[in-house]
């Protein structure tokens, strides 16, 4: 099956929405693509560095098959919204200054929760919605669209990449129960200064291994075959996870 077949993600797009997206397109110009041969025809999960904004934002607006990229659910809810855009965007702003960027989140969320409902998402929870999260991925994969998520946590694996969130590797077990089927991670890197996303050899889900080891032998290969990736390209300047200056951002050699 070619790659131009794969399923369509069944999103009705609003007129705002593609609007404004073709705004964001008109300042955020399409990167580099390497790699995309190794990418499977069959769906598959990408796993990719955060690059704080870059991540979602480019594959939303360029990534070229059919997709749901996984986002925190709290964005997608109006109640939720201000209280995690404070904490994620602006919590590391002076304690000074804080009622300014409360004011700010609560201000930008029903635009948050607009954009990201509209988008190819997938809701991530923390609490009993994740099973939520799991089953509309399984649906998403079954009707042909690859998974594209950014699992890292604030811990850092080295200055490349953070460590990761292990849980979305259960995709795969709940994937495989359903379709006896063994799903492949694609690793990916991106480095927004280059204007470069680079995609690289994916690993296959074990059906008859154990979960933990399979959560641990997956995701320590995704995040070393991110770093071989970065480290293979010019030096250049990374997009860290967490919002801090960019004088702290560290260079990838």
């Amino acid at each position: 099956m070619s790659k131009s077949k794969v399923a369509k993600v069944d999103k009705k797009k609003k007129p705002f929405f593609k609007f404004f997206k073709a705004v964001v397109k008109s300042f955020y110009k399409k990167p580099n693509f390497m790699g995309l041969q190794n990418i499977p025809e069959e769906p598959c999960i990408i796993v990719g560095n955060h690059a704080q904004l870059h991540g979602p934002v480019s594959m939303e607006c360029y990534f070229p098959y059919k997709k749901y990229i996984w986002c925190i659910g709290n964005l997608m809810h109006i109640k939720e919204a201000p209280d995690y855009a404070f904490k994620d965007f602006w919590g590391y702003k002076p304690k000074h200054t804080h009622w300014f960027y409360k004011g700010l989140a609560r201000l930008v969320s029903p635009l948050l929760v607009y954009l990201h409902t509209n988008a190819d998402t997938i809701g991530v929870y923390k609490d009993n919605r994740v099973l939520s999260t799991f089953k509309n991925s399984v649906k998403g994969l079954k009707n042909g669209a690859h998974i594209i998520l950014f699992p890292e946590n604030h811990t850092p694996f080295n200055q490349i990449v953070n460590e990761f969130q292990t849980r979305f590797v259960d995709v795969a077990k709940l994937y495989f129960k359903d379709t006896s089927k063994e799903l492949q991670f694609v690793p990916m890197y991106l480095a927004p200064n280059l204007k470069t996303i680079v995609y690289g050899n994916p690993i296959k889900y074990n059906g008859n291994k154990p979960i933990e080891e399979q959560r641990t032998n997956i995701c320590n290969y995704l995040k070393t075959e991110i770093t071989k990736m970065a480290k293979d390209l010019p030096t250049h300047t990374v997009i860290p996870y967490a919002n801090i200056k960019k004088k702290q951002y560290p260079k990838s050699k």
